[in-house]
């Protein structure tokens, strides 16, 4: 089936593509969610009036998305999970419950934005993709822990090292010059 895309969909083609899809693709998602419509000589033209309306629409919210992506570049959420002696969590942690803590943190998401391939299924830090539009997404670090305590300490753990590096970066700078 072919279809006119209204927006860019990743993977898939930009605004005003004519694409090959499957039909239940098209049926099921495309078509309901109005980002595409069939492509039949009526639809072209009916796109190509309203073109620089959709265009601009676009641009205003990828420019919202922008703004939201600039305060949430670098967020760093604690998700707090009971796990087993060796790290593994007794459950999982899945871009439903990423959506909630972004959302605790003051941003709002929908749970379809977190970009999660597959669930947390350990404790650690984990980076995750935030798709605010389909031309602006964020990476947001997770981080997976049995209480507050032993996030806290894994972050002071961390902090050290960080802290090093720059240090022996001048000191390497100084040695060459």
């Amino acid at each position: 089936m072919e279809v006119i895309l209204l927006e860019r969909i990743e993977k898939l083609g930009q605004m005003g593509d004519t694409v090959k899809v499957k039909p239940g693709f098209a049926r099921n998602y495309l078509l309901p969610q109005r980002k595409a419509l069939r492509a039949t000589k009526e639809n072209q033209t009916r796109f190509e009036a309203q073109r620089a309306q959709l265009e601009a629409q676009n641009l205003q919210r990828r420019e919202d998305a922008q703004a939201v992506a600039a305060k949430l570049d670098g967020l760093s959420i604690l998700i707090i999970r009971q796990a087993g002696e060796g790290g593994m969590l007794y459950g999982s942690v899945t871009g439903r419950d990423v959506a909630d803590a972004v959302k605790e943190a003051g941003f709002t998401i929908e749970r379809r934005q977190v970009a999660l391939d597959t669930p947390i299924k350990s404790l650690g830090t984990y980076p995750v993709r935030v798709s605010l539009h389909p031309e602006v997404a964020v990476n947001v670090s997770v981080h997976v822990a049995r209480s507050q305590e032993e996030a806290e300490r894994a972050a002071r753990a961390a902090a050290p090292q960080q802290e090093e590096e720059p240090a022996e970066q001048a000191a390497e700078g100084e040695a060459e010059a």
